[in-house]
């Protein structure tokens, strides 16, 4: 990881769980020009969304929101430290938290 204030440029290749599970859905999230991405929601309709990211001297937190017009929003949050991700992504459906799921995935060389 360089010294920059953004994730932009940086590819995380790993899985999505259900909480309390040990495998779940193949996952490649991207971060470029200030979008965040998430293969595995394609399937879902679920768009790329604008995140922020601060930078501290651990690596970086990061939040984002995606939508699909069929599923709603899904409420991104997560930590990257060095070349590791772990994030937990929030499913919320007419305003209302539906469920949750964790993200483990390492940067794509």
């Amino acid at each position: 990881m360089n010294a920059k204030k953004t994730l932009d440029g940086h590819k995380f290749e790993g899985i999505v769980l259900e909480c309390g599970k040990t495998s779940g859905d193949a996952e490649s999230i991207v971060f470029r020009n200030g979008r965040f991405h998430s293969s595995a929601c394609d399937a879902y309709q679920y768009g790329d969304g604008p995140y922020t990211a601060v930078a501290s001297d651990e690596g970086f937190t990061f939040s984002a929101e995606t939508e699909s017009p069929k599923y709603g929003k899904l409420r991104w949050s997560g930590v990257v430290r060095g070349r590791r991700l772990d994030g937990t992504l929030t499913m919320v459906a007419d305003g209302k938290v539906v469920g949750e799921k964790w993200v483990v995935a390492g940067e794509a060389g």
